[in-house]
């Protein structure tokens, strides 16, 4: 049977999927109101720091609910995740120490967990998944994000036996390295957006995380530092992203990368040494002789939080995920210094005024002694200068050793060597 079909017989039988939702705000409270349409699905929690936001969506939902039954609303997580209510909690927080905590409290009231939270699943991802698959319950990603989605574009060409040699996104701006709140808040205020959240986004962090969440999931590496981020439309993607030695710009092949002119869509490029399998590429795909032996399967859209409750309904029926990390890390996104840094000074984490985001093989981030940017919290200092474009290491910088992120990513880095 379809998903759908046993989401009807849960309906059917008001066995309803019973959901709490940490973070109310854009992606939270689409996801809480599209799920009021969904049958054998029920948001019964709520939580959010703004008691406003919490209204909101349970507003929106309510408009469309057709089933009685209560809802949990707190500015406190805690009592959201250990309602015996609850079923699966959702982190729609974007916030990697708030994510952290979020992950401990589900584990102890062992409730299965679907992330929003892109930057605390490349942070810590690789132990949290060991802890939760150890207790039986789900750890994933979710349906509807760029990784999610790529995730499934992946599977769908291997297992037609194809050969993937690049997997990416398109970005949905312009790289602007230096942004920051005060530079966002204009063009925030006109979409209704926190200015830190569009930073991430601006400031590359954002693109950075989600191909590194890709790449723990399928093991593919950044082909250099940062990734190309080339121009590049449907009809020149699988020339560009090829081999230097046969006129593109990669390294190797078996990537992931992300280009402009193609948002919002996702991509992953295909081959087969198999010349009755590539001749059929060919004629499916409509491409003449001049075309090379690359495909490019595209989807144009990617729906992050409305594609929410597939992932929800696949975890808690059929104890499956929409993306994991495989193992350890494959890949980090390092810290890079927006400014110059002076010894002494805070600095503040993802989108804020002081970092950014670069993807990285972990190879090389242990070489050169950095450290993921997710662990960075409040409390995070400078303990040399840092000039701008300069990596932040364990050299210079000093955490705040006491956050729920940096324990847990000490055990993750004992764990996975």
């Amino acid at each position: 049977m379809s998903l759908y079909s046993d989401l009807l017989l849960k309906e059917e039988n008001k066995d309803y999927i019973r959901v709490g939702v940490i973070g109310a705000g854009q992606m939270g409270r689409s996801l809480i109101s599209q799920i009021s349409q969904i049958p054998g699905l029920i948001i019964v929690g709520v939580c959010d720091i703004e008691p406003k936001n919490i209204n909101f969506a349970i507003n929106g939902y309510q408009k469309f609910n057709k089933v009685d039954h209560e809802i949990k609303s707190s500015t406190n997580f805690e009592e959201v995740i250990k309602s015996d209510f609850v079923d699966v909690v959702v982190d729609a927080t974007g916030v990697p120490e708030i994510g952290a905590q979020i992950m401990q409290l589900s584990l102890d009231a062992n409730k299965h967990l679907v992330l929003l939270n892109v930057e605390v699943d490349i942070t810590v991802g690789s132990i949290m998944k060991k802890k939760f698959e150890e207790k039986g319950l789900v750890y994933t990603g979710s349906a509807g994000d760029e990784p999610g989605v790529l995730v499934e574009l992946y599977e769908f060409a291997k297992s037609m036996g194809l050969e993937v040699v690049v997997a990416g996104k398109g970005k949905n701006n312009k790289l602007q390295p230096y942004a920051n709140p005060d530079t966002c808040l204009k063009e925030a205020k006109s979409k209704n957006m926190n200015p830190k959240m569009l930073t991430a986004f601006q400031d590359g962090t954002k693109t950075m995380a989600e191909m590194n969440l890709l790449s723990n999931a399928i093991g593919y590496k950044a082909d250099i530092n940062g990734m190309h981020g080339i121009d590049a439309n449907l009809d020149n993607l699988n020339e560009k992203l090829n081999l230097k030695s046969e006129g593109g710009i990669l390294n190797s092949l078996q990537v992931v990368e992300y280009v402009d002119g193609l948002a919002p869509g996702v991509f992953v490029i295909v081959k087969s040494e198999n010349e009755i399998v590539d001749e059929e590429l060919r004629y499916l795909l409509k491409v003449d002789e001049s075309h090379n032996n690359h495909y490019t399967l595209y989807r144009p859209y990617h729906l992050a939080s409305l594609e929410t409750p597939n992932t929800i309904a696949k975890a808690v029926m059929y104890n499956d995920y929409s993306i994991k990390p495989i193992a350890g890390p494959v890949s980090e996104t390092v810290a890079k210094a927006k400014r110059d840094i002076k010894k002494g000074e805070d600095i503040d984490g993802i989108g804020g005024y002081s970092v950014r985001g670069e993807i990285t093989s972990h190879e090389n981030m242990k070489n050169s002694n950095a450290f993921p940017i997710g662990i960075i919290t409040k409390g995070t200092k400078a303990t040399k200068d840092i000039n701008k474009d300069e990596i932040l290491t364990h050299d210079n910088t000093e955490l705040n050793k006491d956050s729920v992120i940096y324990k847990l990513r000490q055990e993750q880095d004992e764990v996975f060597q």
